[in-house]
């Protein structure tokens, strides 16, 4: 009988020694991020229009807090082989959906260029001729400018464009329609992202700028630029300046 309360007390101990550790797990798996995921990585530089071969790609674990819903993950090798690099991917980079298109440059359906997680969002933009220069494959930043002229907001940066009028083929066509249609942008954006450009249009005009296809870096909370700042002679030179000092920057994803 006196056997009896020693070996509960060790029950409860050892069951008390199980949840710790339990515990301290979860805690240290929290602190690191999370349970890790294979993702695909460029194991050498892949020149954009390459198509993706086997010993193209590797495999590197993330914790999931550091996974972008873009990543691709290593389950999925077999659907990206022999599609092509829509820019130039570095070595030992994260692959994304949005770094890929399909496999041909000839006319293809919308759908089948949509990254999964993604969406395909056609917005009007002011004509230019850069917008008319524009191909698929191409990266964007949009920009909203208020319909009374009086202010200008980043909304988006490196965001792919899936078609431009109504071609979604990224050789360069002489049909005089697609000039006439060019405004018409067809974008890679998030379901939160396609929100809030369509709120956009409706309550600024959009613009956008073409970067170049091999830089990933975006700007980290870019000011709002106000009409009334035109004329303060000390907005100028702090734009300017900023162009010959380090800026902060972080990767991103996409779009």
């Amino acid at each position: 009988m006196k056997l009896r309360p020693v070996l509960i007390g060790i029950i409860v101990a050892a069951l008390g020694v199980v949840l710790l550790l339990q515990y301290m797990k979860r805690f240290e798996d929290e602190a690191s991020g999370g349970a890790k995921i294979n993702l695909l990585v460029a194991a050498q530089p892949i020149e954009r229009g390459t198509p993706v071969k086997e010993e193209m790609l590797g495999v590197r674990a993330i914790p999931q807090a550091y996974v972008d819903d873009r990543a691709i993950r290593a389950t999925d090798r077999d659907k990206i082989l022999n599609l092509r690099a829509v820019a130039k991917i570095p070595a030992l980079q994260t692959l994304a959906w949005t770094d890929i298109i399909a496999a041909t440059d000839e006319q293809r359906d919308l759908s089948s260029l949509v990254q999964p997680g993604n969406r395909a969002l056609s917005i009007r933009v002011q004509s230019s001729d850069v917008v008319g220069l524009i191909r698929p494959g191409d990266f964007v930043d949009v920009m909203g400018v208020s319909v009374d002229g009086n202010a200008s907001t980043v909304l988006l940066q490196r965001v792919l464009v899936l078609a431009t009028g109504m071609e979604t083929s990224t050789e360069r066509s002489d049909n005089k329609q697609r000039f006439m249609r060019s405004s018409l942008l067809t974008l890679s954006v998030s379901l939160q992202e396609a929100q809030l450009l369509s709120l956009a249009q409706t309550a600024s005009r959009l613009t956008v700028v073409v970067r170049a296809a091999d830089d990933p870096r975006v700007m980290e909370a870019p000011p709002d630029v106000k009409r009334s700042e035109l004329f303060d002679s000390t907005v100028p030179r702090t734009i300017h300046s900023s162009r010959r000092r380090p800026v902060r920057l972080q990767t991103g994803a996409v779009r």
